[in-house]
């Protein structure tokens, strides 16, 4: 696809559905951009779906660099022994198709099986952009799932996923938010979407000034690694902050990606830098064909203690697990505690020694 430079060498993007419509699907046109052996892409696009923008496409520099690793199919997503389909129990939680009720008082809505980018690293990877989810935000499955809603009212707080709920048009997304606020019980919105990072151009001053009718509405975004922080996404960002939206983002500790202190540190401190509060480090989820990115637990941990204390507590996310089987986020914290009783007694950030009197 031709983009338009100025004379700043700005890249001048074309509308959205352009961009999203030139995505890379094939395995034959990937290899033949980037001179690979076409055979192991085509076994691995077989089970789990290709698609890269030509806007996320532009962000790699090279084979095998944290862009690469994100977008492009590779052999061991077919090797994986350990991880089961469904990490998360999702499907032993949905009471109706598309909407998953895990916690009381919050329910997941999926409303499509699509994004701008597939993840090889997806938690949902069994299903996006494959005919598992393809009912997924159909007119039924959607009735149903509002009406589910309607008839649960301890429910106060629902995130829309997918799939990217951002890649509907405006012509269905907006349709949805307002079915949504007109139950009396739902308090808050949420939108999971990584158009921010991977489609930022679908973020225009139309879509933004849509979605400021619906607050209280938050979105959570994710972006990965600094070089995803760019002129483009810092754009996107900032006017869904300037329409009031409050912006967070889940990271994934990934390896080969980020997982290192300092590209995590960078990354936090980029995303404050375009109004995007760090929410979640997450370790890697247990998704069938995605071992090869998981790291050690104790490697979140040691990122964690160069964190705290050592950046400002805005650019310092939780890092959470999210148990199997459905059983909840648990947050991982480095542990400062060696004594307790009638006095605290634990190390600081710098491991010196403090004492607290306990009051009793």
């Amino acid at each position: 696809m031709s983009m338009q430079t100025s004379a700043t060498t700005t890249p001048q993007w074309p509308r959205w559905q352009r961009l999203l419509a030139a995505s890379i699907t094939c395995p034959q046109a990937l290899a033949d951009r980037f001179g690979l052996d076409p055979a192991p892409l085509k076994a691995v696009t077989a089970r789990y779906p290709l698609r890269i923008n030509p806007y996320y496409l532009s962000l790699i520099n090279q084979p095998g660099d944290p862009i690469w690793r994100q977008a492009v199919p590779d052999v061991r997503e077919l090797e994986d022994t350990v991880c089961p389909a469904d990490p998360l129990g999702e499907e032993d939680y949905s009471p109706v198709p598309g909407l998953v009720h895990k916690y009381r008082d919050r329910a997941l809505l999926l409303v499509t099986g699509q994004c701008a980018m597939y993840c090889r690293f997806c938690t949902r990877k069994r299903k996006v952009g494959t005919r598992e989810m393809a009912a997924a935000g159909s007119a039924a499955q959607l009735d149903a799932a509002l009406a589910y809603l309607e008839q649960t009212p301890a429910i106060h707080d629902v995130l829309i996923s997918g799939g990217d709920p951002l890649l509907l048009p405006d012509g269905r997304l907006i349709p949805l938010l307002t079915r949504l606020r007109r139950i009396r019980h739902l308090e808050i919105i949420r939108l999971g979407s990584r158009v921010p990072c991977t489609l930022p151009q679908r973020v225009t001053l139309k879509l933004a000034a849509a979605l400021k009718k619906f607050h209280p509405l938050f979105i959570n975004t994710h972006f990965n690694h600094p070089r995803e922080i760019t002129p483009e996404a810092a754009r996107a960002c900032q006017r869904l902050a300037d329409a009031g939206i409050p912006l967070g983002n889940q990271t994934v500790l990934l390896k080969g990606v980020n997982d290192d202190a300092a590209t995590i540190r960078e990354l936090m401190r980029g995303l404050l830098k375009i109004r995007v509060k760090p929410y979640y480090l997450f370790q890697g989820d247990l998704s069938r064909g995605t071992d090869h990115f998981r790291t050690p637990v104790e490697q979140g941990l040691a990122i964690m203690r160069e964190l705290i204390g050592h950046t400002s507590g805005l650019a310092t996310p939780t890092f959470a697990l999210d148990a199997p089987e459905g059983r909840g986020k648990i947050p991982l914290t480095p542990d400062y505690l060696q004594s307790l009783g009638d006095k605290l007694i634990f190390t600081n950030y710098q491991g010196l020694p403090c004492q607290y009197p306990n009051p009793r």
